[in-house]
């Protein structure tokens, strides 16, 4: 029995789109359980680039035979879908659902910053952007879109924000590297705030009575006044 096929059956059946990580454990525990079938057995050490080629290898058999239906992986998860030129009966035999109102340009022009930039704070993107971005940054983190994805660090610690899953399930990406080129947009300079004083370069801010001595010019450095004829006389 070839690889391929079971798991063209396991995504057939699957109620959900399932990672390589989900199939090899499935793959896996059919072939370790008590009761195992002997036709399981040898597919105990499948390893995650065996699944990978197998599901390349049907993607690339469904498109040649160029049926209703695909297979896609989508935000890292595979699962079959219909061709787009299906949808009138397909949304006959199941309705519309209601979806979310279309993002704006402006939101449009903010997610693509993150995504060609992330993790980045919500002050470069503004500075990208040259406007104020509150209103949008709300919209796209309530639609789950971006999320803060840990902190700068520089002077105040700022929030960083990445894109989510959910953004390359959106776009109907496999992962980021499917984005389309935009070496312009990486390129914008950004100022990006002073790192805050440490102990050791890379560490976490450490406390005020710890922190380095910040080198001044000689020039800044106040050296305390001579002394008076009055005091030398002392």
């Amino acid at each position: 029995m070839e690889l391929k096929f079971i798991l063209e059956s396991l995504l057939f059946s699957a109620q959900k789109p399932m990672s390589v990580k989900e199939l090899r454990e499935v793959v896996f525990n059919a072939a370790t359980a008590e009761d195992a079938d002997e036709a399981a057995q040898p597919f105990k050490k499948t390893r995650d680039e065996d699944l990978t080629a197998a599901l390349e290898e049907l993607v690339r058999e469904h498109e040649t035979a160029a049926r209703s239906y695909r297979l896609a992986c989508v935000a890292g998860a595979w699962q079959f879908v219909t061709q787009p030129e299906f949808s009138p009966w397909l949304k006959t035999l199941v309705g519309v659902k209601t979806r979310p109102t279309r993002l704006s340009q402006a939101a449009l022009e903010t997610l693509a910053i993150i995504a060609y930039r992330q993790p980045v704070t919500r002050a470069e993107v503004e500075q990208v952007r040259g406007v104020n971005i509150d209103g949008t940054m709300q919209t796209i983190l309530e639609r789950g879109l971006v999320e803060q994805s840990g902190r700068a660090e520089v002077v105040g610690r700022p929030a960083l924000y990445s894109t989510t899953p959910l953004f390359l399930e959106y776009f109907g990406l496999r992962g980021l590297e499917d984005l389309p080129a935009a070496d312009e947009l990486r390129r914008i300079p950004v100022e990006k705030p002073l790192a805050p004083i440490t102990v050791d370069a890379g560490l976490a801010t450490a406390p005020p009575d710890q922190l380095q001595l910040v080198e001044m010019p000689p020039a800044a450095i106040e050296e305390p006044p001579a002394p008076t004829v009055a005091e030398t006389q002392e």
